[in-house]
This record gives C-alpha cells, sequence and structure tokens, in this order.
C-alpha cells in the first residue's frame, strides 16, 4: 500500500522554522541560528545607544550574534522570557509575551512586553523586527 505524503504548507512551514530558532536562541546555539536565518535579513530593533547589543544588523550572521552579544551583557540567572501568542498566517509569523532581565554593567533590570515579527522564505528567517519596551531596556543600561 502506498502512502502520500502531503507537502507542507506555508504556515507549517513557518511555524517549523520558528520554532527551531526558538529552540536555538534558548540554547544559545548561535551556529544553529545562522543557519535559520538568511543570507540578508530586514532586522528592526530600535536603535537604543545607551545598550550595546542594540546595533543595527543585516547579515544572518550579524542577527545570530545578537544573542551571545545580550548574553554577555545581562546577567543569565535575572533574564526570563515568556511566551503567550504565537500566530502563524503564511510565510508571518507574530510572537507575543514578556521579557526581564538585569544588565550585568550596571545591575538595573528592565522589563515588559514584547512582539516579535519574523518572516520565514524557503526555511530560512527574512525578517526579524522586535518590539520591546525599550525605555525600559535604556534606562537599565544607563548609568
Amino acid at each position: 500500500m502506498e502512502t502520500t505524503q502531503t507537502p507542507q504548507t506555508t504556515a507549517e512551514a513557518t511555524r517549523a522554522t520558528v520554532q527551531e530558532f526558538l529552540t536555538a536562541r534558548l540554547a544559545g546555539d548561535t551556529a544553529r541560528m545562522t543557519e535559520l536565518f538568511a543570507d540578508e535579513v530586514d532586522w528592526l530593533l530600535a536603535e537604543n545607544p545607551a545598550c550595546p547589543w542594540i546595533r543595527p544588523r543585516a547579515t544572518g550572521a550579524e542577527c545570530a550574534a545578537q544573542a551571545e552579544e545580550l548574553a554577555r551583557h545581562t546577567v543569565a540567572e535575572d533574564s526570563r522570557a515568556s511566551l503567550d501568542t504565537f500566530l502563524v498566517d503564511g510565510a508571518d509569523a507574530v510572537l507575543m509575551g514578556h521579557l526581564s532581565g538585569t544588565v550585568r554593567a550596571t545591575g538595573k533590570s528592565f522589563e515588559g512586553p514584547f512582539a516579535l515579527r519574523l518572516t520565514v522564505e524557503n526555511g530560512r528567517i527574512t525578517r526579524h523586527h522586535l518590539y520591546e519596551n525599550s525605555l525600559s531596556v535604556a534606562a537599565a543600561c544607563t548609568p
């Protein structure tokens, strides 16, 4: 008896790639995140001169390195992120939740809601737009 497999829908492929990205992000697996990002990425995270890990990025390697930079500048034991919503529509995914942490250099904490919009094309992330409480993050980075 021959079985026919249904090709994965765009939304299923997007969800699978985003889940792989989240797993790699939680594990701090920069190599895997680099593989998941496209060679060129539409990166958006409001520039914040007070925060050394928040800067413009354009390549997959630069985008993946953001996680390492964040880890170097924050206290791992105080870092928290909760995911409340994971929506997928075709190639686009939106994740919403809450994040918090402590900046190593100042000892100050930041917290607030976040929304992350990702776009996946051909199994790779081509858009990464993060919206967060940038005022709280800047205040925590300022001595």
